[in-house]
């Protein structure tokens, strides 16, 4: 099989035992084991659910047949077809390839890379099963990906990471900006307690290269403890902002945010008259004359 340099080739390529979709029952399909997605986000699948329910399944699930000679195996499309199963379809419209397990896990792989499925641990582990199980090179498999060799590489060294932090990578806690920064940490241990106080602490890339200097035993020991992370940094202004209101106005006030400084301002009144006099009080300090002894 001729690859191209991504999906579209890859329809467009090999023969096929037709062309025009044809229908399926759903009891005939069957997800590929070997699909390298291996979370599914059910709110997302409820959510493509209910588009298929409003506007029809737009684009066929591709299959393969199985040797069995009676199911067939999803290459692309398994979101879909999960999709299709929440809303109870016996039915489906599907296009079916003559494809071996080679062709059918490039084309998985393609699937998910260029619709930005995988999340990175996936990804690195998809490239390094199409090296070691099928014998790419590096160099074979960016033209296929449609990738630079140096994003492969990159990518694949990421697997070297503890598993705790890449725990923290598939979950989506730290990203692969933080990964690549923590690779630098001569030791695995330290590697780890970077990855959590990343996280702890919210840090950005710029933050997390300071922290790895230190454990490292370069720089400043106090360089992340003088960047604060946002988050840390407005809440400590929201607090000092809060109290300054309590001095002022004499009563309850509660200020809540996020890390771009919108929020919202609580203020407490006992009755009818004591909500009169906050009012006076508000638009007297809007005015410049309120003086809080009055």
């Amino acid at each position: 099989m001729a690859l191209g340099s991504g999906l579209d080739a890859l329809f467009e390529d090999n023969a096929i035992e037709n062309k025009e979709s044809q229908t399926l029952r759903m009891s005939e399909i069957e997800p590929n084991k070997s699909q390298p997605r291996k979370a599914f986000d059910e709110e997302e699948i409820r959510g493509l659910a209910e588009s298929i329910r409003e506007h029809g399944l737009i684009q066929p699930i591709v299959v393969r047949p199985m040797p069995n000679g009676i199911t067939y195996q999803i290459i692309a499309g398994e979101r879909r077809w999960r999709a299709c199963r929440v809303l109870g379809l016996t039915e489906v419209p599907v296009i079916i390839r003559e494809m071996d397990d080679f062709e059918a896990s490039q084309l998985a792989i393609i699937e998910n890379v260029q619709r930005s499925d995988l999340n990175p641990v996936e990804e690195a582990a998809a490239y390094k099963e199409l090296i070691d199980k099928y014998g790419m090179t590096q160099e074979s498999l960016s033209k296929t990906m449609g990738k630079s060799r140096p994003y492969i590489a990159n990518f694949m060294r990421l697997l070297a990471l503890p598993d705790e932090v890449l725990e923290m990578l598939r979950n989506g806690d730290i990203t692969t900006g933080h990964a690549k920064v923590l690779m630098s940490i001569n030791d695995k241990m330290k590697m780890i307690m970077a990855a959590e106080t990343v996280v702890k602490d919210k840090l950005s890339v710029r933050d997390t290269e300071k922290l790895a200097a230190r454990f490292n035993g370069e720089g400043d020991d106090d360089a992340v403890i003088k960047t604060e992370p946002k988050d840390k940094q407005m809440k400590n202004f929201f607090t000092e902002m809060e109290l300054s209101l309590k001095d002022r106005l004499n009563r309850g006030v509660k200020i809540s945010g996020n890390g771009n400084g919108k929020g919202k301002i609580v203020l407490t009144f006992e009755d009818k008259d004591d909500l009169c006099r906050l009012t006076n009080e508000l638009i007297s300090i809007e005015n410049g004359n309120y003086n809080s002894e009055n």
